[in-house]
């Protein structure tokens, strides 16, 4: 199902195309809403779904409103929900994400963790490893598995080296030599001040130190620039060290952070991705939910401040050899043992 909460082209179709996914058989073609309304159109609709396919469990992933509502849905009609990317926190429940995912973990049945850290989170919330089966939604098992985005890049990194090389040619950039940034998240751009500390931060890198900055421009990003900030967004458009393009494709954006020399987000999965390509990132906000990328050193926290963001940039440059990148997110595998505990509840 797809509830089609994410409906750009390159945020949406791409994928089905791109990765050879077979087409959802449901679309709620929800789209852009407030909070409340999405939600609310989303749990219908989902409710309505599950109660006519009648299915065995319910997989949920991440952190959006379309987690809550499938996992709300769900636990309403007493079918068990499985969560992947269970226990990430970024203890900022000023985000909704924050709290998609905490309500998320707590209707669900099967919680698999990617990391140690969040493992520990969902056993401090109150949640057993011991537990044992048959497992249902008073008796949920928490298990610690590793990343499947960790396995996507490994399946998908050498496809998109292949497919997407004509991107060195088509921005004039090449490996190692530019810096990938993206802006999305609602904190930074319905609020005019971040934003425009953001933009104008990055125009200065650029053209203090010759550097491209390639800027997939998220739909509601560009909205907010050409509605609160023309002139920086035209001085984007129009400078040679800026490459502004729509949102790309998702084996377009893994070629481009492979390859990149580092990372400039705001973005969840990103600066995680980032670190499994060896890269590090400047992420534009106060908390993030990897927490062990913070402590490793290959992430900073900058947040929309100027001085720490170009303090972070100069430290990165400097020394950007000198980091080392663990293996935090598993070995590859953990969509194999995920989908066997599935199956071990379901026969049972």
């Amino acid at each position: 199902m797809h509830t089609g909460q994410h409906y750009d082209k390159e945020l949406s179709d791409v994928f089905f195309s791109e990765l050879n996914l077979r087409k959802p058989q449901y679309n709620l073609n929800v789209g852009s809403a407030k909070y409340g309304r999405q939600t609310a159109l989303m749990l219908a609709g989902i409710e309505e779904t599950l109660t006519k396919e009648n299915p065995d469990c319910v997989i949920v992933i991440g952190d959006t409103n379309t987690t809550l509502s499938g996992a709300l849905a769900a636990s309403k009609l007493h079918y068990p929900v499985v969560h992947i990317e269970a226990g990430v926190r970024s203890g900022n429940k000023d985000t909704s994400e924050e709290i998609n995912r905490v309500l998320t973990d707590h209707m669900s049945t099967l919680l698999f963790a990617p990391t140690n850290a969040a493992f520990k989170n969902l056993m401090r919330e109150g949640f057993k490893p011991e537990n044992s089966p048959p497992y249902k939604l008073d008796n949920p098992k928490i298990f610690l598995t590793g990343d499947i985005m960790y396995d996507n890049n490994l399946y998908f990194a050498d496809l998109a080296e292949k497919s997407k090389n004509s991107i060195f040619r088509s921005m004039s950039i090449s490996k190692d030599n530019y810096i990938l940034a993206t802006v999305h998240r609602e904190n930074n751009t319905d609020n005019v001040e971040r934003l425009k500390t953001i933009f104008t931060t990055l125009l200065r890198i650029a053209h203090e130190n010759e550097t491209v900055i390639v800027l997939p421009l998220h739909p509601r990003t560009v909205i907010s620039l050409e509605k609160n900030l023309p002139e920086i967004y035209k001085e984007l458009l129009t400078s040679n060290y800026i490459r502004v393009k729509p949102p790309v494709s998702y084996l377009a954006m893994t070629f481009l952070i492979k390859n990149c020399r580092m990372v400039i987000t705001d973005s969840v999965g990103l600066q995680k991705e980032a670190h499994f390509f060896k890269k590090p990132s400047l992420v534009l906000r106060k908390e993030t939910e990897w927490v062990e990328l913070v402590r490793n050193g290959t992430v900073k926290l900058v947040d929309a401040e100027e001085e720490a963001i170009l303090k972070g940039y100069k430290e990165y440059n400097d020394s950007i050899s000198a980091f080392d990148f663990p293996a935090f997110y598993g070995d590859g595998k953990a969509a194999e043992f995920i989908l066997n505990e599935i199956l071990l509840m379901c026969e049972k």
